[in-house]
């Protein structure tokens, strides 16, 4: 594996020494502090309950959210035959 030398501030040196695990290298802590999340990631992050009540939530707001897109379309509908 190849290494590169960087040079770094004191105190930036001092807040990754700080974020570093106990047998962890530089290079661990930089990894894991820059890893761009997957969704697996998440799997399993959520008991069944909390996730069938966060599914609940989740389709009453789209519910909601399309019976309010439909009214104003009918009023922009409405609008529109009064100016025609």
């Amino acid at each position: 594996m190849a290494t590169k030398t960087i040079s770094i501030t004191e105190d930036a040196y001092e807040r990754l020494a700080a974020l570093k695990n106990e047998n962890e290298s530089f290079s661990g802590v930089i990894g894991r502090i820059t890893h761009k999340p997957k969704l697996s990631d998440f799997h399993g992050i959520l008991s069944e309950e909390e996730a069938d009540g966060l599914e609940k939530s989740i389709k009453e707001l789209r519910k909601k959210n399309r019976k309010s897109h439909e009214k104003r379309m009918e009023r922009i509908r409405k609008d529109l035959k009064w100016s025609a």
